[in-house]
């Protein structure tokens, strides 16, 4: 069997789903079926946990599949996750999709609150409950990684950043950003398969996916949510499993407009936010000065 050799490691509404579809669709790139296995961040309940489980998602890679991988956004916030890839794939690499923490915590408290692990639907309201929330209040019954709901800590990237590269030489990461992959992503697509050693498939579209969405029926998302989270708490972890309740998922959503953040709702993002982005900004030797400006 084949195992994985790149891993897609997050961030969370940074473009990981459509770059890990745009690369399924390369003929000589394997990309799990089901995005998301969080099989390694094993300080976190949610995931795939059983190896066996992990490794069926692999069963269908062949010889001229040169580059295997996955896509666990959750990988780069998890203190472990890194450490277990390299245990299990010495030689892997990775890739780092990176955004603007100001619009990346409102985008990740709209896509918890779509999931149903968050109950508030205004993020200032999400916001303003952190501190609750960290002590163990009025955390929604559906939601099985409480941790999630810190938004200050989930998006703050510099710090990320920061310790994985004490963790994993330079040279094995690819560091890309949404706001290029927006403008130019036939680029990004490029050097993505520069860095993965794979031929170009000259590919020319490129269309976004996972975009603001809502859902046809709440009541059957929260269903679909409580009956995932039994059955990470009894143990059934199959890969089947997580497939159906996609599915199941894909059907109940539609697109829509994404809500756009009070100019004081930003300054206090932007205030929040600074020296994580500076630090960010030093690690990667990138200006990202625009991320600070109103």
């Amino acid at each position: 069997m084949k195992r994985p050799n790149f891993f897609i490691i997050g961030a969370p509404k940074c473009g990981t789903t459509s770059l890990a579809k745009w690369l399924s669709e390369h003929p000589n790139i394997y990309m799990s079926p089901v995005k998301e296995p969080h099989h390694f961040n094993d300080d976190e309940r949610e995931g795939i946990r059983f190896r066996k489980h992990y490794e069926e998602l692999f069963e269908a890679a062949t010889a001229d599949h040169m580059a295997i991988g996955e896509a666990s956004t959750h990988y780069l916030f998890s203190k472990v996750a890194v450490q277990n890839i390299l245990t299990y794939s010495p030689d892997a690499k990775f890739i780092i999709m990176l955004r603007n923490p100001v619009e990346m915590a409102p985008a990740w408290q709209e896509q918890l609150f779509f999931s149903r692990d968050e109950s508030e639907e205004r993020f200032e309201s999400a916001w303003q409950l952190q501190e609750a929330r960290a002590g163990g209040q009025y955390v929604p019954p559906t939601c099985l990684e409480p941790q999630l709901l810190q938004y200050g800590e989930y998006c703050k990237l510099g710090h990320q950043v920061e310790r994985l590269l004490k963790t994993v030489d330079r040279a094995r990461c690819l560091f890309l950003f949404l706001e290029v992959m927006k403008k130019v992503p036939g680029t990004t697509y490029q050097e993505t398969l520069r860095f993965l050693e794979v031929p170009d498939d000259m590919r020319n579209q490129f269309v976004p996916v996972n975009e603001a969405k809502e859902r046809k029926s709440r009541l059957l998302a929260t269903s679909v949510r409580a009956l995932g989270v039994l059955r990470r708490r009894i143990g059934i972890t199959t890969s089947r499993g997580f497939i159906l309740a996609k599915a199941i998922d894909n059907w109940n959503n539609v697109k829509r407009p994404r809500s756009a953040l009070s100019l004081e709702t930003k300054r206090m993002l932007i205030g929040y936010f600074r020296e994580d982005i500076e630090l960010l900004q030093f690690t990667l030797g990138k200006d990202l000065r625009h991320w600070l400006s109103e």
